[in-house]
């Protein structure tokens, strides 16, 4: 059992950050056009935000717990002798994740399942399976031309 504590940060998908980019330049442009400058300054504000929350993005393993953390603040946390299973999810439902590329780690107590997008996923994987072996991995291996599937999104 491995007791030391591991940071592993969100991964942060380069499509999402051109996405917000686009429509922040788009909306701007429009805001400027109509002299609107107090909806200039508020998107630039909700647009720092989120710049804010991507960064801020972590998943801590300590002892047998995994804590999911913004920044300084917890958002909580599971005991990993209790994951069942890690797959590959590309759900974009609301998570703490920066990318569509997320994981779903799946639960023996609750009826939620979490997703998340660690950076070193297969270290990340690797230190969970340290603390509880019996955790089955469902993420699929991809080589060659049909890795591009498989890519940061």
């Amino acid at each position: 059992m491995e007791n030391k504590k591991k940071v592993f940060r969100s991964r942060i998908s380069i499509l999402l950050v051109i996405f917000i980019f686009v429509v922040f330049i788009y909306s701007a442009f429009r805001l400027i056009e109509n002299d609107n400058y107090q909806g200039f300054y508020a998107l630039g504000g909700v647009t720092l935000f989120i710049i804010f929350i991507f960064g801020g993005m972590r998943y801590i393993i300590s002892g047998n717990e995994l804590f999911l953390k913004m920044w300084f603040i917890p958002n909580g946390s599971k005991n990993i002798t209790d994951i069942v299973s890690v797959r590959r999810s590309y759900n974009p439902l609301s998570s703490p994740a920066g990318s569509l590329k997320r994981l779903c780690i799946c639960f023996k107590t609750g009826s939620f399942n979490w997703l998340i997008s660690p950076v070193r996923e297969k270290e990340f994987i690797e230190s969970l399976k340290a603390i509880n072996s019996n955790i089955e991995v469902h993420i699929p291996e991809k080589t060659g031309i049909w890795r591009i599937w498989d890519w940061d999104i």
